[in-house]
Parts: structure tokens; sequence; C-alpha cells
């Protein structure tokens, strides 16, 4: 295909692409993808020195819906350049440099992944909000955006200004949102551009929404600085969100899109990016615009971690606690630099709810380094099938009954539920025995008959004679830290015996209530539903546990084969008998190091916050937590003085 066919393709694709998710809401590709066509499209038309005349490369955002009011903003709305290296940052700022003849000071702010919106106020008042449309005319959306509960609707300058920033559905909220709907959401951003340009206020409404302030347009009022009109939007009351830093060189401004890219995963919105402007307002008038970007301005753009492929099969497989998991195989795709060719569908009615099948192109999402997940569809496949409720175990034949959302084998003797409670129970965080892996499982599964940890922890040597791969050292390695095992704490044995729901905190929370496993063995429900974390639902899940003969009978089992429970010594130190929610990112520690350095000086991390809390450690970004606390007038410090409490210099 010559260069010409190809910019020909690429622009009907392109505007396709934007005609459905600036017009009807419905994206067909994650902006990754459709970045990439665009910069194939710019790179054609460089290389020819020519453009066609409907290509999107003139054009900023999409043309705007008919449905609603339409309106010019007072000032025009720019789309801002792109770069997603740091080398073609750096070529960015060796322009920059080289015509203003020095180094400017650049601003540092978040990139934000929502809908970006332009507010109108005059007489102290807001009187219109508008999408940006094309960047010059943009949709009228007061009524919806006035839903948004923390938005100024009055500020104290009193002159005629545009306030631009993004339309944000937390993750939080979309999380919340998607619980209880019927047709969950594909991911934020769409969430928050659908309940924006919606006609009924009270579907916006309901998405809880927020609005993150960044930039002001048309003001009566001189703005000398991107940090002076910040300042103004804190003042007026704003959420701005995210750290906002001046740096005076180009490897500053690349560590904090470092530093920012480490906190991203925790935080409770999307972002894409990093956005760079130069400081000084004069400075920027000195430079001027192009024909679609300011030459002031730069988004560094992260690695995608969101993308479209197609779904090719489901797999269930079998889980622990013998709950059947809907498992994609999909068409490899790369995600934040890592190929991902599986994820997970949740369960049988998340895969109903999603519509969808095998065949289907489906937005995939990963983030946090935790298994991808499928968020909706983007294009039914032509020949798509239907994803079959499977009626028995594809592993071991039984029949498969549903409770709630989930689907459960009833076999009694399957191997992937077996194979894997072995290996839960003899994990790092459990029993801890080292050498022992679910290979070792599957071996002792199929070869010798041992089928759960009663078996596992009776081994002796001649059990293992003849196991593949298994010789002499191996055999005695394994035997001995069986025996070493034996001698645990009590919270890792009731990690380890694998009750629904109990994790390795939830575990060491209940043994410091109850102290020994007989007081847990005979706690009730409300006894149990008391402690921070645990619900209804978890209490009846330990209650019901000792309460079946057959698991006290595997429990009573274990110890007769020599578990004994060493008594953990009382830690006493500076956070004795103190309740401490840690929220938000510490400049220095990880949350792991910070909860260590807590219980080892006596204190106890609870992970949320009520009226039983003593203490709150906030760090950057601490959101929602930190705003509790405060309501309810617990003492709040930041890292420095968890240091000084701790005598760290």
């Amino acid at each position: 295909m010559d260069n010409y066919s190809r910019m020909v393709e690429l622009v009907n694709t392109l505007n396709e692409y934007a005609r459905l998710y600036y017009e009807q809401d419905a994206p067909v590709v994650s902006d990754a993808e459709y970045d990439k066509l665009y910069d194939e499209l710019r790179k054609l038309e460089e290389t020819e020195g020519y453009s066609l005349k409907n290509s999107p490369t003139h054009r900023v955002g999409g043309a705007t819906n008919k449905r609603f009011e339409q309106s010019k903003h007072l000032k025009r709305l720019y789309s801002l350049d792109k770069c997603q290296s740091k080398e073609e940052f750096n070529d960015w700022y060796e322009k920059i440099v080289k015509s203003l003849g020095y180094m400017p000071e650049l601003t540092c702010e978040y990139k934000f992944d929502g809908l970006t919106l332009n507010l109108l106020y005059k007489n102290g008042k807001l009187v219109k909000t508008t999408t940006r449309g094309d960047g010059v005319t943009g949709e009228v959306v007061t009524e919806q955006v006035n839903t948004i509960k923390k938005l100024p609707k009055e500020i104290s300058y009193k002159g005629t200004i545009e306030i631009q920033g993004e339309g944000i559905l937390r993750l939080s909220s979309f999380n919340r949102y998607n619980l209880t709907a019927k047709e969950p959401l594909k991911n934020a951003r769409n969430g928050v551009a659908g309940a924006i340009r919606n006609l009924d206020p009270k579907v916006t409404a309901e998405r809880d929404l927020s609005f993150f302030a960044y930039n002001i347009g048309y003001s009566e009022m001189n703005f000398s600085s991107q940090a002076e009109m910040h300042d103004f939007l804190i003042k007026e009351g704003f959420e701005v969100e995210g750290d906002f830093e001046l740096v005076n060189s180009a490897s500053n401004a690349m560590d904090y899109a470092d530093r920012t890219g480490e906190k991203r995963p925790n935080l409770d919105y999307l972002i894409d990016g990093v956005v760079y402007k130069i400081n000084d307002a004069a400075l920027r008038d000195e430079l001027g615009f192009t024909e679609k970007f300011p030459k002031w301005a730069i988004a560094y753009k992260y690695k995608a971690d969101e993308m479209t492929t197609t779904l090719r099969d489901v797999e269930w497989q079998v889980s622990r606690s013998a709950k059947l998991n809907p498992i994609a195989i999909l068409e490899p795709v790369d995600i934040c630099g890592v190929t991902v060719s599986r994820a997970t569908l949740n369960n049988y009615d998340d895969i109903m709810k999603k519509k969808v099948r095998i065949g289907d192109r489906v937005f995939i999402r990963r983030s946090n380094d935790v298994i991808p997940e499928i968020m909706g569809v983007a294009i039914e496949g032509e020949n798509s099938i239907s994803i079959e409720k499977p009626e028995i175990c594809p592993a071991c034949g039984a029949p498969v009954v549903q409770y709630g959302a989930f689907l459960y084998c009833t076999g009694d003797n399957c191997a992937p539920q077996a194979i894997s409670k072995m290996d839960h129970f003899a994990s790092k965080d459990a029993m801890d025995i080292d050498g022992f892996s679910e290979k070792t499982a599957e071996l002792l599964y199929n070869e010798k008959e041992i089928r759960d940890a009663v078996g596992l922890m009776n081994l002796q040597p001649e059990d293992l004679f003849g196991l593949e791969g298994f010789g002499d050292k191996k055999i005695g390695n394994l035997i001995q830290s069986i025996d070493k095992s034996k001698n645990t704490t009590l919270d890792r044995f009731l990690f380890a015996i694998g009750i629904d729901g109990i994790g390795k905190k939830t575990a060491k929370d209940i043994v410091k209530k109850f102290r020994t496993l007989e007081n847990i063995m005979n706690a009730q429900v409300d006894e149990l539903s008391v402690i921070d974390g645990i619900g209804d639902i978890l209490a009846n899940n330990i209650y019901e546990f000792f309460r079946d003969s057959n698991r006290v009978d595997f429990v009573n089992k274990l110890l007769g084969s020599g578990i004994v429970f060493k008594e953990e010594e009382i830690k006493t130190g500076v956070f004795y008998r103190l309740k401490v929610v840690l929220t938000g990112s510490l400049p220095t520690y990880k949350r792991g190091e910070a909860t260590k350095m807590i219980e080892d000086n006596g204190g106890e991390v609870a992970s949320s916050v009520s009226k039983t809390v003593n203490l709150v450690l906030a760090g950057e970004d601490a959101g929602s937590k930190l705003e509790k606390a405060q309501s309810l007038g617990i003492k709040i410090i930041n890292e420095d003085e968890f240091r000084e409490m701790l005598g760290i210099k």
C-alpha cells in the first residue's frame, strides 16, 4: 500500500473511532491504540509534506452532539502535544531552550483521564458549563455538572472567568456503581463521559462524579504564571488533586514523572501521564500555538494499562474453595510492557452483565501488577458465540451448583482443589514449608495418593522414595522443613487451614482477640463480627467452619501430627495498644515497612477509619480515609512525625 492510500485509510479509521467516542460515548479501541494510529498518520504527513482536508491532526476533540445546546467558549481550548519517551521529552525541552536562549521553569501536574470541562463564572456564580467539543464550541452540560457535590457553585472572584478541568469518576465510585449496575461501566473514563453527556442529570448524579481544576482560560484578571493560577484555584475551593511541582531542568521533570508513575496504581482516579507547562505566562505568549497545540506545554504519557484484543476462549479453573473461576484466553496483547494472554472474567454473573461472548473484541485492563480483567465489549464479533455455563466440574465431573454470583464444584475428591489447598497450607505466609510447591503437591496427589494437609504433615522419608526429582538430599530437606514448620504460631495455622475469606492479617486480628484455638473454635458470630475488617459474611464463614464435624476432625488430625503453637511475645513500644490506619503514599517508607514498624512497637494496623482508631499516618493522596479521620477528630501525623515518635532522625 502506498503512503497516500495508507493516509486515507488512517484518516477514515481515526475519524470513525472519534465519532464513536465523542458522539456516541461508545469507544471501540483504547486510547493507546488510537494514539498509535494517530502517530503513524502524523509521521506520514510529515514525510509527504501534506495532509488530507479531513485529517484528525487538524482537529481538537470531536464534533459536538446536537442533542445538547451549543455554546462558544470565550477563549479557545487547545489539545496537548504528546510524547511517550524521555528522549521525545528531551527533544521538546531542547527546542524550548533553543528558542528562548535559556532553561525556563516548568510546572509538573497529573494528566487526568476523564472528560474536559469548561466552567464559566460571572459575578462569582457558576452560570454555564460546557464540554471541550471541538475547542471552539462545546455542549452545554450545566445541569449535569451541577450534580458534582464538591464543585464550587460560587467563588469570591466577581469578574468573568472560565475555569477548565477534568470531570472524573473516582475508582471507588466506579466500583461502587458497578456493584449494582444492570450494565457495568467498562472503565472510569467512559463512565464520566457517559454521565455528563447524558440528557438526564439524574443519571449523572448516580455516578458520584468529581471535578479536578487545572487551568484558567479566559479571565478579566491577569495571571503571571501557572503557579499563580494553581493558587487561585485552591483559594476558590476547587479540587486540584495530585502533586504540583516547579522544576528547572529536564532531568528533574523526568524524576517527577517516575515518582508519579510509582504512585499511579494507588490513586483513586485514572491518570495516563503528566503535563509539563512553562510556568511564566509572558514566555507562553512569546512561544504561542500551533494549529492544535500550545508550543509551551506537552503531555508525557505512560505505557497503556488498557488495550483491546479478541477473546478466543474461556477456561473454568477450580480453586481450593471449590469455586469455578472463568479465565479468558486472549489473542496476546502488550499491556504496560507485558504480554497478556489470559484475564479474569470474575464469575458467570459478571459475564452475563458485561455481555461478553467468545469472538468479541474486548477491553482489557491491567493495573497494579494484578491479573488483567476484561472490562467489557469493544466490538461484537460477527460469529461470536455465547459462553456456556458449566453444569459439571471440568476437573472431576461432579455436579456444579451456584451460590450467589459464583459456581462451585460439589465433588469431594476434586484434584485441583486438593492440590491448591496443600499448596496454600505450605505457603510462606502459612506453615512456611520450604521446598514445597504446587508441583510437589501435584506429584504427591497423583503418585502417592496424598490428598490433604494431614497426609502432608505425616509424610515419612519412605513415602517420597521413587518420586520424580526427589533424591536422598531433597527428601531429607523436605522432611526437615515439614518438622520445622510444626513449631508455628496460631495465626499462621489459622491462615493455613483455608477458611474462606481469612487472610494473614485477619488471622492475626482473630488471634489477638481470642488468644487460643479453643476460644476461636467456640466463638459466636456476634463475637467475631466486632473485629475490625470482619463483616457478617466472614464471621459466619468462620463460625460454620468450626461447626462442621469433618473440618473439626481435619483440624484435630493436623494437631495430632505434632503441630504446636509458640507463644508470641507481647511487643511494647511507642505504639503500644494504639490502633493505627495508614493512608496515602509515604515519601520514604513502603506501606509494608511502616506496618512492621508499628507492629514491632506494640501497635495494631487497621484497614479502615472508625471511632476505635487512635491515630492516622497520612501520606500524599490520602483521600477519603483522611477526611473521615478529620471528621472524627482522630489525631493525624505525617511521616516526619512518625519518624520522630520512633526516634529516627
